[in-house]
């Protein structure tokens, strides 16, 4: 088959401009399997280019127990039932925050168009559409499960979850009952905060689609409750399409000062996006109110992508911590409307150094008045220097120095010898237990490479900022009491009051847990709240947002899809 029937079908030929490709002329009678046959031996799809080495063998396998005889096609040529199944789940791809070009969805439903339509369809035109359709929705599929790409690409220092599934089995097995929706919807994230996100991705689209949802005016200081703003007629209307403002609000007139219902409006968007909830139009909450609604359509693309990381949990026990968000919840087992048993309020580790890893851990265990064992990091870059300047820095916060590891460290006095030592890695600091112990009262561990855990803070005051990345790198817990109750609910012989008791006993203890609870520390800036269904955005504080959108454009899997979309130019 000539190049230019080719371009004509993956570009969109209309009328009689489309070249026949039902001429015995333009390409030799074979038969479809042997078409198959010849196409995988040469490791390319005429219509769709070369096959990359890992597509070419899954199509291999999933042809060879038919002897390459088509899939996708009924016995005269003509796409099947199943094959508009499939065609259907790959240009409906954006649902899920997918991109159907990676799919070759639009030249796949002309070529399908084109077989139905010519009087006898050519086999190697069949055998190019059944094998460009199983690459696609192979590739689908997988990307729906497991994401498309690998979290280590962008700095999260977790593997995605081991995906054990033989995606070829399943579309043979979907194929024999007609049921390739069903399949797809099997291996898509269980998570209801998946299923939130989704939902909420085209009401986005939308709005960013609406030309009347311009950028505001920016004034030039910080517009306070009766003040007058230019902006606010558009700032009324953008707060109506978000739902910041109850669907019945007036819009202002020309001569109204930022007053009343705009005021409680901005309140809610503030909310939603992190910010304090003072009703001003501060450079912060400008600069969230001009966000492109195309980057909040990207932000929920992007959390779709990163929960497509996350190990299915099942009934498991499990808290999250989502580190823009400064948030922990904990489910006793996943509920399909996605409540939590209880949430708090979380501090994560600062943007610039000490950033709160991403990865999945098991808690094992709780201490009660812990130690803070000082790691190397802080005490070369930050204790060492206070000891410089003041030799009673580490008595005035309850430390010392210690020798060898564990609780039962011996402490050692502060000597010329014993600081030497202490620079050369011989000696350790430790915080002793007590208020002003850095990790608060309780210690929640989940044994990692990082060292991260969560626990208390001597620090409370901090929670009533709207950012809070404070941390070296571990999570402090608004509420340690509730956490631990509810951590230790399986140990019904822990009540909240001999909790308390053990937060301010003498002595260090720790209690294992009977059964494990799973730890997820992860990262999305776009989610749909499971208590009251609003949708929150928040800042990229990591630019692990930034890094993703990069890894999506440069991925190998899009660099494949844009290969086969070239008409083969070449064949005849």
């Amino acid at each position: 088959m000539s190049g230019a029937i080719w371009l004509c079908l993956l570009a969109g030929c209309e009328g009689s401009a489309r070249p026949s490709v039902t001429t015995a002329a333009q390409s030799p009678a074979l038969d479809a399997a042997n078409a198959i046959r010849a196409m995988l031996a040469e490791g390319r799809n005429p219509a769709f280019g070369p096959l990359a080495p890992g597509e070419r063998d899954q199509l291999t396998t999933l042809y060879a127990p038919q002897a390459n005889a088509p899939l996708w096609v009924d016995a005269s040529g003509r796409p099947s039932r199943d094959a508009r199944d499939a065609l259907a789940l790959l240009g409906g791809a954006a649902d899920d925050g997918l991109d159907p070009v990676d799919y070759s969805a639009a030249p796949l439903e002309r070529l399908s168009a084109t077989l139905q339509a010519v009087p006898t369809p050519l086999a190697p035109d069949v055998a190019a559409f059944d094998t460009g359709l199983s690459v696609s929705i192979l590739r689908y599929l997988r990307h729906l499960h497991a994401g498309r790409v690998d979290p280590r690409e962008i700095g999260f220092r977790m593997a995605a979850p081991a995906d054990d599934h033989d995606y070829t089995a399943l579309v043979r097995a979907a194929l024999a009952s007609h049921g390739i929706i069903d399949t797809a919807a099997k291996l898509a994230p269980p998570f209801a905060l998946y299923r939130r996100l989704r939902g909420t991705l085209p009401r986005y689209r939308s709005l960013a689609a609406d030309p009347t949802l311009g950028s505001l005016p920016a004034p030039a200081a910080p517009v306070r409750p009766g003040q007058p703003y230019a902006g606010l007629g558009a700032l009324h209307r953008l707060l109506m399409a978000l739902g910041d403002l109850p669907a019945e609000t007036p819009a202002p007139a020309e001569s109204s000062t930022y007053d009343g219902p705009l005021v409680e409006g901005v309140k809610r968007f503030q909310i939603r996006h992190g910010l304090q909830a003072d009703g001003v139009l501060s450079k912060d909450t400008q600069a969230a109110l001009r966000v492109p609604l195309s980057w909040r359509v990207r932000q929920i693309e992007f959390a779709l992508e990163r929960l497509r990381w996350l190990p299915h949990l099942g009934e498991k026990r499990f808290v999250a911590v989502n580190i823009p968000m400064f948030r922990l919840w904990a489910w006793d087992s996943l509920p399909p409307d996605g409540t939590p048993s209880f949430q708090t309020g979380a501090i994560v580790g600062r943007a610039l150094n000490t950033q709160t890893p991403v990865f999945v851990e098991e808690m094992r265990y709780i201490i009660f008045r812990p130690y803070w064992n000082v790691p190397p990091s802080i005490l070369r870059h930050e204790i060492l220097p206070a000891l410089d300047r003041d030799p009673d820095y580490l008595e005035r916060h309850d430390m010392e120095i210690v020798s060898g590891q564990g609780d039962d460290a011996r402490p050692v006095p502060v000597t010329a010898e014993t600081l030497a030592q202490l620079r050369q890695g011989k000696l350790r600091v430790r915080q002793r237990p007590g208020p002003k112990n850095a990790l608060g009262l309780v210690k929640f561990v989940f044994p990692n490479d990082y060292n991260v855990y969560l626990h208390g803070t001597p620090s409370p005051e901090l929670f009533k900022r709207a950012r809070r990345d404070f941390s070296h790198g571990c999570v402090r817990v608004e509420d340690p009491v509730a956490l631990a109750e509810w951590a230790l609910k399986e140990q019904p012989e822990w009540t909240r009051e001999r909790i308390v008791a053990a937060m301010n006993a003498d002595q260090p203890r720790q209690v294992n847990l009977t059964r494990p609870i799973q730890v997820l520390l992860y990262y999305i800036t776009a989610a749909v709240m499971p208590e009251d269904g609003t949708v929150h955005f928040a800042e990229d504080i990591y630019g692990h947002d930034t890094k993703l959108e990069r890894a999506l454009r440069t991925s190998t899997f899009r660099r494949t899809s844009e290969v086969r979309l070239k008409p083969d130019t070449t064949s005849s």
